[in-house]
């Protein structure tokens, strides 16, 4: 097997001359973090916390989150809801059947743990993650995320922690 010298395409972009510009992601932006943290008091299986508002422009980086042990047979869908519709876009789209019955979990980087993101897409907005078109409309939509308890009902303490940027 060959040995390889490979440049990624803002690495090739920035040695051009002249520079030729990349993606926003590569350009910058406004790297922001976000937090909240709820008490969930025993809703019944499906019931719904929504924890973070996003524009539909972010790119997220990191979502992680942390809870107290939520009870048997709990499992929590971490997810996007679309604020102007009022309704589910995604309910798993960072994370699924997280296992929260058998003791609490500590602060857990949950980004990718759904596997719905694929690594070529993981710099996306979420508007183009999503695959929505392109247009105004979806690029000012705003997204909460939110988490779904499933299996059984939670009781505790549930946090979310999100980094994301905005592109200038």
């Amino acid at each position: 097997m060959a040995t390889e010298a490979l440049k990624s395409t803002a690495v090739t972009n920035a040695d051009a001359t002249p520079i030729v510009k990349s993606s926003q992601l590569e350009l910058g932006g406004s790297v922001r973090a976000a937090f909240a943290t709820l008490e969930a008091a025993g809703g019944d299986a499906g019931s719904t916390y929504r924890f973070i508002r996003l524009p539909a422009r972010a790119r997220v980086t990191r979502v992680e989150y942390a809870s107290d042990d939520q009870g048997i047979g709990a499992t929590l869908n971490v997810g996007l809801y679309d604020v102007e519709d009022e309704a589910v876009e995604d309910a798993d789209f960072f994370a699924s059947a997280l296992d929260v019955a058998t003791a609490a979990v500590a602060r857990t980087d949950i980004t990718y743990e759904s596997a719905i993101i694929a690594a070529e897409n993981a710099g996306k907005a979420l508007w183009e993650q999503l695959g929505l078109a392109d247009n105004v409309d979806n690029k000012s939509k705003e997204f909460d995320i939110y988490v779904t308890s499933a299996g059984a009902a939670i009781t505790g303490t549930v946090s979310l922690w999100v980094e994301y940027v905005l592109p200038e």
